[in-house]
């Protein structure tokens, strides 16, 4: 293993969401991709890893005891794994995370339970590059055009195409600067669209580090026909 890799490093999986736009009656995380729920798929990304300490997977109180008895009975890497209950909102469901990593963790990464498919060599590529910038997120070039819309939907702006990025996960902090952003944004009662933003907010600045395509989040059921793609070509 890399030298650069040998810290201690935690991984924040929250999966207390409802995943309503799914449109199913199992919350996304738990329906299945081949043969294994999606919350599996992502977990068995990190928990394998030599570089990962430990995995913090933050479910619903209500689904806990689902979560022990029917999803870590497949898992080899139980000992790895800390459960925690979550919040109402996804931020909520980190900050519980953040409560249970290690004494020792130097660095943390927050990743989404519904993105199944983020490779190893971009695992350690976002953790290679945390160690030295303290702040970084996946993300991959946008390939649209984006127009910014008024009220009434009309074009009012075309940014840069060459200067646009969609923010996926996992993203990565030291451990010291993501607390202290999720510890402000409390009592500030502020709500923000990615943990990276927290960061961003204090005067951090935030590297980004360029992802694959492949890392979608399965937020519909075409992306679930999407994964099935993914999956029979791994």
């Amino acid at each position: 293993m890399d030298e650069k890799l040998k810290r201690h490093c935690s991984v924040i999986i929250p999966a207390a969401g409802q995943g309503k736009r799914m449109g199913t009656n199992i919350k996304k995380q738990y329906l299945k991709i081949g043969d294994k729920p999606i919350i599996l798929h992502t977990i068995e990304k990190f928990i394998k890893l030599p570089s990962i300490d430990e995995v913090i997977v933050v479910i619903a109180k209500e689904d806990i005891e689902y979560f022990n008895n029917q999803i870590l009975k497949h898992s080899d890497f139980k000992h790895k794994i800390k459960i925690t209950a979550g919040g109402k909102e996804r931020q909520e469901s980190v900050y519980n995370g953040l409560m249970t990593i290690s004494d020792n963790t130097e660095f943390v990464l927050i990743h989404d339970a519904a993105r199944p498919f983020v490779s190893e060599k971009d695992i350690n590529k976002l953790i290679e590059a945390t160690i030295i910038y303290g702040a970084c997120v996946l993300g991959v070039k946008v390939k649209d055009t984006i127009k910014i819309a008024d009220e009434e939907n009309y074009i009012c702006n075309t940014p840069d195409r060459n200067k646009l990025w969609a923010i996926q996960t996992p993203q990565g902090f030291k451990k010291d600067i993501i607390l202290e952003a999720h510890k402000k944004a409390k009592e500030d009662n502020y709500i923000g669209t990615d943990d990276g933003v927290l960061a961003e907010r204090l005067g951090y600045r935030v590297k980004i580090i360029e992802g694959s395509y492949e890392n979608i989040k399965i937020t519909t059921a075409e992306d679930l026909l999407i994964g099935e793609t993914i999956i029979k070509n791994l």
